[in-house]
C-alpha cells in the first residue's frame, strides 16, 4: 500500500515495516488488541520506545507517521472503525510535564523486590542506582564493574552521543550495589567473572538489556500499584534535587543534558507542585481570615 498507493520510497517502506513489527510485538507481549486499543496505548508504546531505544524527536515523528499510516489502512479495510493514531501529532506537541514519584512511592516500589533471590537483589541494586544517580536506562545497562568507584561514590557513565560523565550515587545505592556484587552477581555469572565485564547481568553473565530492564520495572510497578515507568525514577531524582535547593547547572551536569533548556522542564514540575500546594492550603488560610474577621466584629 505504501509503495503503490502513497508512493513512498523503498527506504520509508522498510522503516515503516520495522516500526510496525516492533509495535505488533509490543501489543502481543502486553496483551493489547489492535482492534480496540486507543491513543493512550499508542502513547505508552512511544514512551517505551523513547525510554528503551532512546528515540530522538525525529525518530519519534517517523514512528508516529508509520502508526498513523497503518491505522489509516486498518480503518479503510474495516479492521476497526477509526484511526486512533490520527491525533498523535497534536498530542506530541503538547508540553507534557514529567511524571514524578515521592519517596514513599519509590520505597514501596523497591520493597516489592525479593532481595533473598539473586535476580531480586540485582534489581534492587539496579533501581537504587538509577534513582540515586538519575541514570537513563541505556546508561544503567551499559555500566561495567570497572566503572564503579565506591571510594569516590561515582560511576563513569556513557550517555547520549557516547559522551562520558561521572554520575554520583548515595550511600543507600552503594550498600545495595556492594551486596549485589558480593552475593548475587557471582551466582548469576556462574563463575565467569572475567568474561563478563557488565555490571548488571542476567543468568549466565549476559548483560541485562534495556528492554529487560524496562520489562522488569513494569512488572514491579504493576505489583506496587503505580503506573510509573523507569524514566520516572530519573525525573524524580531531578525534581528532588531542585526541591532540595540544587541549581539548574548542577542538575544539568548530573543528568548529562547537553542543553540546559532540557533541564528546565523540571522547574515546571516544581511549579506544578507549588500550584497544587497553593490550591490545597489556600482555602484553609482564607477560612481562617474569615473567622478572624468575625472575631474582630464581635
Amino acid at each position: 500500500m505504501l509503495a503503490a498507493v502513497e508512493r513512498r520510497s523503498p527506504l520509508t517502506v522498510e522503516t515503516y515495516r520495522l516500526e510496525l513489527r516492533r509495535f505488533l510485538e509490543y501489543t502481543s507481549v502486553s496483551g493489547i488488541d489492535i482492534k480496540t486499543l486507543g491513543m493512550d496505548e499508542i502513547t505508552k508504546y512511544l514512551e517505551m520506545r523513547r525510554e528503551v531505544d532512546g528515540l530522538d524527536p525525529r525518530s519519534t515523528a517517523k514512528a508516529v507517521s508509520s502508526l498513523r499510516s497503518f491505522f489509516r489502512f486498518a480503518a479503510a479495510e474495516r479492521m476497526r472503525p477509526d484511526n486512533p493514531a490520527a491525533l498523535l501529532e497534536t498530542a506530541r506537541r503538547r508540553i507534557k510535564l514529567p511524571e514524578v514519584m515521592d519517596l514513599q512511592a519509590i520505597r514501596k516500589l523497591l520493597d516489592t523486590m525479593d532481595v533473598t533471590k539473586p535476580l531480586g537483589l540485582r534489581d534492587r541494586a539496579l533501581f537504587e542506582v538509577i534513582y540515586s544517580s538519575g541514570l537513563r536506562i541505556s546508561e544503567a545497562a551499559g555500566l561495567n564493574v570497572r566503572d564503579i568507584d565506591f571510594t569516590a561514590g561515582v560511576a563513569k557513565v556513557k550517555g547520549k552521543g557516547s559522551k562520558e560523565r561521572f554520575a554520583v550515587f548515595g550511600s543507600e545505592a552503594s550498600a545495595w550495589l556492594k551486596r549485589y556484587l558480593n552475593e548475587s552477581r557471582t551466582v548469576l555469572v556462574g563463575g565467569k567473572n572475567e568474561r563478563s565485564p557488565a555490571l548488571f547481568v542476567g543468568r549466565g553473565g549476559k548483560r541485562l538489556s534495556r528492554k529487560g530492564i524496562w520489562k522488569n520495572y513494569s512488572r514491579y510497578a504493576a505489583k506496587a500499584g503505580t503506573p510509573s515507568s523507569v524514566h520516572t525514577l530519573r525525573h524524580s531524582f531531578a525534581t528532588a534535587l531542585l526541591q532540595g535547593g540544587a541549581d539548574l547547572i548542577t542538575v544539568q551536569a548530573l543528568l548529562g543534558h547537553a542543553d540546559i533548556s532540557t533541564t528546565q522542564i523540571y522547574t515546571h514540575v516544581d511549579s506544578a507542585m507549588l500550584k497544587e500546594s497553593h490550591r490545597k492550603f489556600l482555602p484553609k488560610i482564607g477560612k481562617r481570615r474569615k473567622e478572624e474577621g468575625r472575631d474582630e466584629k464581635n
